[in-house]
């Protein structure tokens, strides 16, 4: 009897791992505002009126929440600028300030001179500030590495942080570059004067508190 083979099936070839796909660069372009654009989305409600955010080299960044400590020191501090102020200098709470194309931060403070149009034609620029104040609480390494040295390349003449952890005030003047040359830190005990209002003498215990 002949006995007929069963034909064999080759075993299937195992399948090579797919190659690791090679990750594909692709650029992005990070888009930087101007203070018009910046504006206008304001105007069109894309920025509600109530967001704290402020616009820092063409970003729009969101701004520390206010709490009641920070609170507490920005409504004394105005209290002590108002008292003090020569008649027709204006006092700014966390409004804008235009310095350049790029630039429009919120300081929690500012002493403005007089001008004829009383601000209604244009923010404040850095020329019209003769006092700028920060209250810095967990803002502080934002008010002192970017701030300041934006405030300082604008021109901004005199810059106070009232830095609120270590209980003392920075004082900054003599604009140059990126820095101010003249500084000074105040404490308790102390009195500072304001350079524009040189007659007014301020007792550092009243700013801090």
């Amino acid at each position: 009897m002949t006995t007929v083979a069963e034909p064999t099936t080759a075993p299937a070839p195992v399948a090579e791992p797919p190659a690791p796909a090679v990750p594909v660069q692709v650029p992005r372009t990070h888009h930087r505002f101007t203070a018009a654009e910046y504006n206008r989305l304001g105007e069109v409600g894309i920025i509600g009126e109530d967001e704290r955010v402020e616009l820092i080299d063409g970003e729009i960044l969101d701004m520390c929440a206010i709490g009641y400590r920070h609170a507490a020191h920005v409504r004394e501090l105005t209290t002590l600028l108002a008292d003090n102020r020569v008649k027709g200098m204006r006092i700014d709470v966390q409004n804008p300030l235009q310095l350049g194309e790029r630039y429009q931060p919120q300081p929690d403070l500012m002493l403005l001179r007089a001008r004829t149009d009383r601000y209604k034609a244009a923010l404040p620029t850095a020329a019209d500030v003769l006092l700028l104040i920060e209250v810095a609480d967990s803002s502080l390494d934002y008010d002192q590495h970017i701030k300041l040295p934006m405030y300082a390349q604008a021109g901004v003449a005199e810059v106070w942080i009232v830095n609120l952890d270590a209980d003392q005030v920075e004082i900054y003047t003599q604009p140059q570059g990126t820095a101010y040359t003249d500084t000074r830190v105040a404490r308790r005990g102390e009195t500072v004067q304001i350079g524009a209002l040189p007659a007014v003498t301020l007792p550092v215990t009243d700013i801090l508190l």
